[in-house]
């Protein structure tokens, strides 16, 4: 189909006009998807609940302020919504522009962590402790930075009308941009957010239309990658007893297997409806590890029963959901790939973190999307609801 002016249109083809322009004719609150920026709100209050009811007694970590946690989660989630509205009003397009910089800087905060300045938690070389008890953990933002990179580049072409899908050569710098923070996050060692960027990359390739040699490839270098990893020996023996664990769970109940046993036991105590909140023995006990991060699920297992932990999973959903519904709904390969790149990575996280606390995922450290308590993950998700509704802020409205 050939346009005025001999332009061809495509069905990538960008829009014109600005933000501005769309808003003046349209509110950009009629234009926000509702369900997604509700239901990860709803994540986030319950995600306050749960969190107090595992920390409250915690003296050890909350120095004596049963409220500590709460108000640092319901500080962060803020802190989250503030950069979801600066990412909105930026837009994805604006953004797409500051992609290099956004990289080199990503590149530098994960180089720091290798550095004095980096700093070991549970086991993980991933963090920056800047003061203050403030800490940060580059690689949660390193995976925002391969979907806008990715897409960056994946979709120039195509949106140009040049091109119907991406060639080789551009698929294959686009892949070597995000192996880059890959090795380096391989190397503090964070084997979970790895894990979490392969899954990104999948799910861009597959969403930008690129040849599916490229996919099969892929999964095959990250099938050869895990074996070469495991024989080189370039996991720590905690990563190994994990999935020595997952593989056998009976094979030290008190030892490395510990917190999967305790999970499916405070899971399972819940029935129901659970024994309520802040009543479940095993989270009052203290008896499950990082119950207020990677294991928040075990609290509304225990506390709020199968309708609790449900209604999580039903929440998660309608993202993911509606996410679909705007990478199929976007006229533009960029968005469609950032918004792939997103759902990918929260279906991924969210099925680990869950599957590892009932014992059918290895333990890998990472946190339940927008319910974990952490304030790297908390703003890192929120940026990426705001580049999901930039999207759909963007795109021309339908009758």
């Amino acid at each position: 189909m050939t346009a005025p002016h001999g332009f061809s249109v495509s069905r990538y083809a960008p829009e014109r006009g600005t933000l501005a322009k769309l808003a003046a004719r349209d509110s950009v609150l009629r234009r926000l998807d509702w369900p997604i920026l509700l239901s990860a709100l709803a994540l986030s209050g319950i995600g306050s609940l749960l969190v107090w009811s595992a920390t409250r007694g915690r003296t050890e970590l909350n120095n004596g302020d049963p409220y500590y946690f709460l108000f640092r989660h319901v500080l962060n989630t803020g802190i989250g919504l503030a950069l979801m509205i600066g990412t909105i009003w930026l837009g994805h397009r604006t953004l797409r522009g500051a992609v290099p910089i956004l990289y080199t800087v990503s590149i530098v905060l994960i180089l720091a962590v290798l550095t004095p300045l980096g700093a070991t938690i549970n086991g993980a070389h991933a963090w920056i402790v800047v003061g203050g008890g403030f800490s940060l953990q580059p690689s949660e933002f390193v995976k925002i930075t391969i979907i806008l990179v990715m897409a960056m580049l994946l979709a120039a072409k195509v949106d140009a009308g040049d091109q119907l899908h991406p060639d080789h050569r551009t698929v294959a710098k686009s892949l070597a941009l995000a192996a880059l923070p890959m090795a380096i996050v391989m190397l503090m060692p964070d084997l979970g957010s790895v894990m979490v960027m392969a899954v990104i990359v999948l799910g861009v390739l597959l969403a930008s239309g690129a040849s599916n040699r490229w996919v099969l490839g892929l999964i095959g270098a990250g099938v050869l990658g895990a074996v070469l990893v495991t024989a080189l020996g370039m996991l720590d023996e905690y990563q190994i007893n994990r999935f020595a664990a997952f593989a056998n769970p009976d094979l030290d109940p008190a030892g490395v297997g510990y917190n999967t046993n305790q999970a499916r036991i405070a899971i399972g105590s819940g029935g129901l409806l659970g024994s309520g909140l802040f009543k479940g023995s095993q989270t009052t006990g203290q008896f499950v590890p990082e119950q207020q991060t990677d294991f928040v699920f075990t609290v509304a297992g225990e506390e709020l029963g199968f309708v609790g932990a449900g209604l999580i999973l039903v929440l998660l959903g309608v993202i993911l959901w509606r996410s679909c519904r705007i990478a199929r709904e976007t006229t533009e390969l960029y968005g469609t790939v950032v918004a792939a790149g997103i759902i990918a990575w929260f279906a991924f996280q969210s099925f680990e973190n869950i599957g590892m606390t009932l014992g059918i995922m290895p333990v890998a450290g990472l946190p339940l999307p927008f319910v974990s308590y952490g304030g790297s993950s908390m703003f890192a998700v929120w940026v990426a609801i705001g580049l999901l509704q930039s999207i759909r802020v963007q795109r021309p409205m339908t009758a």
